[in-house]
């Protein structure tokens, strides 16, 4: 099993959860996540007075899937957040070592579907 976290703009997250469905990932994982990389946050101005906010607004997904369906879910958030710019994001794999359902106690593969 592998755990895939994806952070993406708030823009795109409609986008990526449709594609998820699609390929029938229905348990996820969704926090309001807020950073900054390379982008170092946004800079503005505000009544003639100028501001800058140092992290910048994000949605960080979790979801646990079988080890053979990591790639083709990486490439769906690829397709649905990539947009050529600074900031698109990024997209963490992690081995799982076990999962357990706390209502059942059921283990592995059978806790998460």
């Amino acid at each position: 099993m592998k755990k895939i976290e994806a952070i993406v703009r708030p823009e795109v997250f409609q986008t990526l959860r449709e594609k998820l469905v699609h390929l029938g990932i229905n348990g996820l994982t969704v926090f309001e996540a807020a950073g900054c990389g390379n982008q170092k946050g946004k800079k503005g101005a505000f009544r003639g007075t100028s501001y800058e906010l140092p992290l910048v607004s994000r949605i960080k997904v979790e979801m646990v899937t079988e080890e053979h369906r990591t790639d083709e879910i990486v490439d769906a958030i690829i397709e649905a957040c990539a947009t050529g710019e600074v900031g698109d994001g990024k997209i963490f794999i992690s081995p799982i070592e076990d999962i357990i359902r706390i209502r059942s106690g059921e283990r592995g593969r059978q806790a998460v579907l």
